[in-house]
């Protein structure tokens, strides 16, 4: 049984990846927490990391090297300015040495004490190994594994039972789609209030709003600097940014100076159908634009499909209902964030155990019944369109070129969102009682999937377009 909040599946960090950035750079800091517990962390002179599987053989691309470095500073991700990110890299390589946990400058040479190894360890594809030493005596080892979404386990605590006390607070214990579904009923209540009852256990409704409003307001943020950033995209594959041009033909003659006077203007633009298809795409895109080239988005689910719920909320707030309010963005994140943690549950949300049906899969899903509830879908219809969603990305494989989140990655959320906008409609202009396929049901389907599907095909970067399109191509 496992208690996951809305705050654990939207989580504010740094990309490109929240299993291979944000995971590593949060298993970093759990080791330093854990060696000032056992009172070693003033005794190491030295450490090494040792990446195992997926994260070895895409790290490169998804600057998993630069996350660990990150992490061994102390440096946040949800706080840590992102114009200081390069700098601070730059100064650890070239003096070879780091301040480790802020507090210790140790030496640390970046192409020696980080070993990438393309074997696999058995509980996870992402695995990490933190090895301290006190003057080349070794004193502490530790394996951590990102499970996808900027979750983080420690082998030793990998069959331990860590949220069943706070599992036990929970109003409502919710594992199925089904039970979820019952609540609903019993209760007479909405999803989005079954969940809040579920966050009222964890915390005041002034934290949780407070919360709330720093997710959305990250996510407006990305989509803004993604819409008004041209240019090239890091990494070698000479990807140029699309946001900027789709927005300047889209925003017509509108001025504005900040992020929600922005908003208010797209409002006031031509909405025809080919238009609202370019604006979803637009703020698709400007999310994972800004995801790859490591700047600040929200996990939703993961970094790699970070942008399929901003765009399908902004969809809703720019298209559907011009007077939306705070309100309505609460209800739909609290909606999306129950319908990803059943996935993760049932499921995967990691694109190196299930492929991108586990990332962008997961987050069309979650946005396409978030959405369904704010157009004054039941619980039934929520449930119905998530399910819709998933069932056609089953199958979707993980084959990034160059192991970067660039492509196939950043289209993928564009036709994610849009996909969620369809599902919503498809299951508000059905009745839930002829469903033949149950969400609980497309889930188990998306696992079963994800352990037959090719290892070449999660993550890895040795199969599908990764193989089939040569970076001289690009």
């Amino acid at each position: 049984m496992e208690c996951i909040s809305i705050f654990d599946m939207l989580k504010i960090g740094i990309g490109p990846s929240s299993s291979h950035t944000l995971g590593p750079w949060r298993a970093a800091e759990r080791w330093i927490n854990h060696l000032k517990k056992e009172n070693l962390f003033s005794e190491i002179t030295s450490v090494k990391v040792d990446l195992y599987g997926s994260l070895s053989l895409t790290g490169k691309g998804h600057a998993t090297d630069l996350a660990v470095i990150l992490g061994l500073t102390g440096a946040d991700p949800e706080y840590i300015p992102t114009e200081e990110i390069t700098p601070l890299i730059s100064k650890i390589k070239e003096t070879q040495q780091l301040k480790f946990g802020n507090s210790i400058t140790i030496d640390f040479n970046p192409l020696t004490d980080i070993v990438f190894n393309k074997e696999f360890l058995p509980f996870h594809a992402n695995a990490m190994k933190f090895t301290g030493f006190n003057n080349a005596k070794e004193i502490s080892t530790d394996i951590y594994y990102s499970i996808g979404g900027g979750f983080v386990v420690r082998e030793e605590l990998i069959h331990a039972k860590e949220n069943i006390e706070i599992f036990k607070t929970f109003p409502y214990s919710i594992q199925k789609a089904t039970e979820l579904e019952l609540y609903c009923k019993q209760e007479q209540l909405k999803i989005s209030e079954i969940v809040l009852e579920n966050e009222r256990s964890l915390r005041t409704d002034k934290e949780i709003d407070f919360e709330i409003k720093r997710i959305w307001d990250t996510m407006l943020e990305s989509m803004y600097i993604g819409c008004h950033t041209e240019g090239i995209l890091p990494g070698g594959l000479k990807v140029r940014r699309r946001a900027f041009d789709m927005h300047q033909k889209l925003k017509e003659d509108k001025i504005y100076s900040t992020p929600n006077e922005w908003l208010q203007a797209i409002r006031n633009t031509e909405v025809k159908f080919r238009q609202i298809l370019k604006w979803v795409s637009c703020f698709a895109l400007s999310v994972n634009e800004v995801n790859a080239s490591l700047g600040r988005v929200v996990t939703a689910p993961t970094n790699g499909s970070a942008g399929v719920i901003p765009a399908v909320l902004m969809y809703y707030l720019v298209i559907e209902n011009h007077e939306a309010s705070f309100k309505h963005i609460k209800q739909f994140l609290l909606v999306a964030s129950e319908i990803g943690s059943l996935f993760k549950k049932g499921a995967t949300i990691s694109a190196a155990m299930g492929g991108c049906q586990a990332e962008i899969g997961v987050s069309s899903a979650m946005a396409a019944g978030a959405l369904t509830e704010l157009l004054g879908g039941t619980p039934e219809q929520v449930l119905m369109a998530s399910e819709i969603a998933m069932e056609h990305h089953l199958g979707l494989t993980c084959d990034p070129i160059g192991g970067l989140v660039q492509i196939p990655c950043i289209e993928r959320n564009a036709m994610g969102a849009i996909k969620a906008i369809n599902a919503a409609e498809l299951a508000l202009e059905s009745d839930s009682l002829n469903a033949k396929v149950p969400l609980d049901k497309v889930i188990s389907s998306m696992w079963e999937t994800a352990q037959d599907m090719n290892s070449k095909y999660k993550e890895t970067s040795e199969g599908g377009l990764a193989v089939g399109v040569n970076l001289s191509d690009c």
